[in-house]
């Protein structure tokens, strides 16, 4: 089995007539990683991930599955590999039940015991055609068909949208057993910053198409902090400081900047040495700052 990372790209760009949606993204998934991706509505989010999986053409750069170009993956790679996308309509004219059996076969580890677990705790009828389940229940069905592949890599976009907070909560449980009972990679989409914390390992944020923040989500309250500088220090700034991720108001009237403090020794000395006080950020907070 390759060792290659589960997903991976470089310089990575997609275009919409004049819109930039995806600008020279570097990104790489670690294996066993479970990787919250946050960012508002129209970041590039759906975008990205389709790019990573080989679901769209991307314009520039280039991105990978288990080392393979994502736009040629062969079948051992889709085998390890399961994917929800936001609205979940394939297969209308089947019955639940002969969806699964259906997309069982083409995986090798199917575990079909937990799809019929999940089946009756999320409350499916087996019987019930796809295209008469509600949204909720569509997503429901698609994520217990993911599950029940045991991929080695999970993708889920936006999986909680139309899930209630019951199933939210056995949505993230089923996602933490799998990463800590077979060490598959998970990279999700999510706008609800209290599920990520819950189970995500890493966290990257996304804006405007451009891959902003990325780190262990343990460390991101200590790499990360903001500091107001008075007019006399932020007269001595460059137009840029490394690790700077954003900067408010003008030198003139004081500075207000984002830092990422693993950059410290790369800074000026005034602003390395003097006696500033430095606010730590949780992630939420943090999260703003970065795409306000």
């Amino acid at each position: 089995m390759s060792h290659s990372a589960p997903l991976s790209a470089s310089r990575l760009s997609k275009r919409y007539g004049a819109k930039q949606v995806l600008d020279g993204i570097d990104f790489q998934l670690g294996e066993g990683q479970v990787l919250g991706l946050i960012g508002r509505n129209g970041a590039g989010k759906s975008t990205l991930i389709r790019c990573l999986l080989g679901l769209i053409e991307h314009d520039g750069g280039e991105c990978q599955v288990f080392g393979e170009p994502s736009h040629r993956l062969g079948d051992g790679a889709k085998a390890r590999l399961a994917y929800v996308p936001q609205q979940p309509n394939a297969l209308g004219w089947l019955r639940a039940s002969e969806m699964l059996d259906f997309v069982g076969r083409f995986y090798p580890r199917w575990d079909a015991a937990l799809a019929a677990r999940l089946m009756q705790r999320w409350e499916i009828d087996p019987a019930q055609r796809m295209d008469q389940l509600s949204p909720g229940e569509r997503q429901r069905l698609a994520l217990i068909r993911a599950l029940a592949a045991r991929p080695d890599l999970l993708v889920l976009d936006e999986p909680a949208a139309a899930l209630d907070p019951v199933a939210r909560r056995d949505l993230l449980r089923e996602i933490a057993l799998l990463a800590s009972d077979s060490g598959a990679t998970v990279l999700f989409s999510t706008h609800i910053l209290s599920d990520l914390e819950r189970v995500a390992s890493h966290v990257a944020f996304v804006d405007r198409g451009r891959l902003l923040v990325e780190g262990e989500l343990d460390g991101m309250k200590e790499r990360y902090a903001s500091v107001q500088l008075p007019p006399s220090l932020a007269a001595l700034l460059p137009d840029r400081l490394p690790g700077e991720l954003r900067r408010r108001g003008q030198p003139a009237e004081g500075l207000r900047l984002l830092l990422s403090l693993d950059q410290r020794d790369a800074w000026p000395a005034p602003l390395r040495e003097g006696a500033l006080q430095f606010d730590r950020l949780g992630l939420e907070d943090l999260f703003v700052e970065v795409v306000e």
